[in-house]
């Protein structure tokens, strides 16, 4: 039997060769996203199928953000992500998939207008954050879990500013929602002012008017996202 991959094995093995290959993926992010703000990047499960009704209110969420000019960001894999891919190319704007590696595919989606593909997850996470204005945390798993509480703790060690974070669909966030305020600010390892960074939002309007509130309130403007 074959032994299992792990990463941390090549690491050991090759660890200051490996430098250059991260230097090299974070290189390659730069140069190919510099240019797509202001970019709202969605998050969200891979195995989500086309028939689903929250496929449809993410495509057309990330279509009606596109109208204003935002270009969306995703993981580039199915589901959620081809979803909110496709919204973008629906509506003409730069669509982004930045899909990663794995010993068990994840097959890009056909969706994409800029499409990288990383070898290194904290790579592809810090290029998922880095260029995005607001975030959309659609149903999702432990990856999806993963983005939300980083993009959580980076606002609020101040490493990021503070942009919006929606979670879409409360009855599928209220049980991890209540957990949080019954036992991470119960025991005091969280502050009431860190639940102001998230907005909890059902239905596509309200998605949409949450985003542009924020870029009215900080008078940002990009290529068309003032626009009513």
């Amino acid at each position: 039997m074959a032994p299992e991959y792990y990463e941390i094995n090549e690491l050991a093995k090759e660890e200051s060769w490996r430098m250059f290959r991260i230097i090299g993926e974070f290189v390659d992010g730069f140069d190919s996203l510099s240019d797509i703000q202001p970019a709202v990047t969605i998050y969200g499960s891979a195995r989500l199928k086309p028939d689903d009704e929250l496929y449809s209110h993410t495509q057309e969420i990330a279509r009606r953000l596109g109208q204003l000019g935002f270009s969306i960001v995703t993981g580039g894999g199915p589901g959620v992500m081809e979803a909110a891919n496709r919204g973008a190319r629906e509506a003409g704007v730069t669509s982004v998939g930045l899909n990663i590696d794995l010993p068990e595919e994840q097959t890009p989606n056909p969706y994409t207008t800029k499409s990288l593909v990383f070898k290194h997850f904290f790579v592809r996470k810090v290029m998922l954050v880095k260029y995005a204005t607001a975030f959309i945390i659609m149903p999702g798993g432990l990856g999806t879990l993963d983005e939300l509480t980083e993009v959580l703790t980076l606002m609020q060690t101040e490493k990021i500013k503070p942009f919006p974070v929606i979670l879409f669909d409360s009855k599928y966030w209220k049980g991890f929602l209540d957990w949080l305020r019954a036992h991470t600010l119960g025991r005091g390892f969280v502050d009431e002012a860190d639940f102001e960074l998230l907005r909890v939002c059902d239905t596509t309007d309200e998605v949409i008017d949450t985003v542009q509130e924020w870029y009215l309130k900080q008078a940002i403007v990009g290529r068309k996202a003032l626009a009513k």
